[in-house]
């Protein structure tokens, strides 16, 4: 079928608006229209080396208009949302944790099905896709059934896509991997979507102190808005000094949500005596170095991907939370039309909204 998708034609460069075409669902995928898709930073980061032509888009929600042969669980006409894949058959996979499937990078960022082709195609030519097992710049994809979660169908659609990325990996992180006790301290750098997300789940988690550390005042204004109890501003002190303040033997649990190697260092060196530090971030900077002492006292500093969560599990959970308003992510989301993804990238990157979704 002819579909409508934003195409990167090269690395770094725009999205342009393309009519390809689409195949049709083999036996374990779904095709679904797309009715609204988030824009994540790992989409950005990905936009400057993905191989291309290429659409991207990972975070998308839509109906399901056609299900292969072996799909059960999901029916045309449902409502979904759309998280990563995996393989399905690793130990990681069959022990519940697909967000490491020993597979993962090949069946979420190669750009192809797991047989080598591409459901996406332009003049006979083969367009990568498959990105985070969805491609959902685009007015259809076809996914695997495994990326697919199936939601009520009185959930707005147009909140819904971030659930499967953005905002499950912040939440996820505290919800599913840290796991503070009630009453304790949390810091997050980086008040964006997946930060905020975490300051969210940690004010439900029961966390008396959350403190928010950006280098953004409107970031730091939203998340003391959503349930931060502090708020910090790395470029009007040291930060050191001001986190030494708020939680003056160190922080319990801290998040990166960057991928920058300084804030890293400063993240660890943030925690107390047995503190653990979450990184979930990814960001320019490729090596991260600690002095010795940083880890020492007990501390641990854990990778995160995917909010370490089932999707198919996961997903429902929060997205119960966000109908009892204790996950009232809407107020970081700035909708825009599909024709104006461009105009969406450069308010994410300048930090002028904290979600952009996609509406198509």
């Amino acid at each position: 079928m002819r579909i409508t998708a934003a195409v990167l034609e090269s690395a770094g460069g725009p999205f342009t608006l393309q009519q390809i075409d689409l195949a049709d669902p083999g036996p374990d995928e779904v095709l679904v229209r797309v009715h609204s898709v988030g824009i994540c930073a790992t989409d950005l980061e990905f936009a400057n080396f993905f191989p291309t032509p290429a659409v991207l888009g990972h975070e998308g929600s839509g109906v399901v208009e056609q299900v292969g042969e072996r799909v059960t669980g999901v029916s045309p006409g449902d409502h979904v949302a759309m998280s990563f894949t995996s393989c399905g058959d690793c130990p990681l996979c069959r022990g519940g944790n697909p967000a490491y499937c020993r597979q993962f990078d090949a069946v979420n960022f190669s750009g192809r099905r797991p047989d080598g082709s591409s459901a996406l195609s332009r003049d006979g030519q083969q367009v990568n896709g498959h990105f985070l097992g969805q491609s959902s710049f685009a007015s259809h994809v076809v996914a695997p059934a495994r990326a697919v979660v199936p939601i009520s169908k009185e959930i707005d659609l147009g909140v819904v896509g971030p659930f499967g990325c953005g905002f499950g990996t912040g939440a996820g992180a505290v919800l599913n991997v840290l796991r503070p006790e009630v009453g304790s301290s949390l810091v997050v750098f980086g008040a964006g979507a997946v930060g905020v997300a975490a300051i969210l789940a940690a004010r439900a988690a029961g966390c008396a102190v959350v403190a928010a550390v950006d280098v953004n005042t409107g970031k730091l204004d939203t998340a003391r808005l959503l349930g931060a109890t502090h708020g910090v501003n790395s470029t009007e002190g040291d930060p050191r000094e001001l986190l030494t303040a708020i939680a003056p033997h160190g922080f319990d649990v801290a998040i990166d949500t960057t991928g920058r190697e300084d804030v890293l260092r400063l993240a660890v060196e943030s925690l107390g005596p047995l503190g653990r530090c979450g990184v979930v971030g990814i960001g320019p900077s490729e090596q991260m170095s600690f002095e010795w002492r940083s880890v020492l006292n007990g501390r641990s500093i854990t990778g995160i991907i995917g909010g370490s969560s089932l999707p198919q599990v996961f997903l429902p959970k929060l997205l119960d939370l966000h109908a009892a308003g204790n996950f009232p992510v809407d107020r970081l989301i700035t909708r825009f039309p599909f024709t104006q993804i461009n105009e969406a990238v450069a308010a994410l990157r300048s930090g002028e909204v904290g979600k952009a979704v996609l509406t198509l």
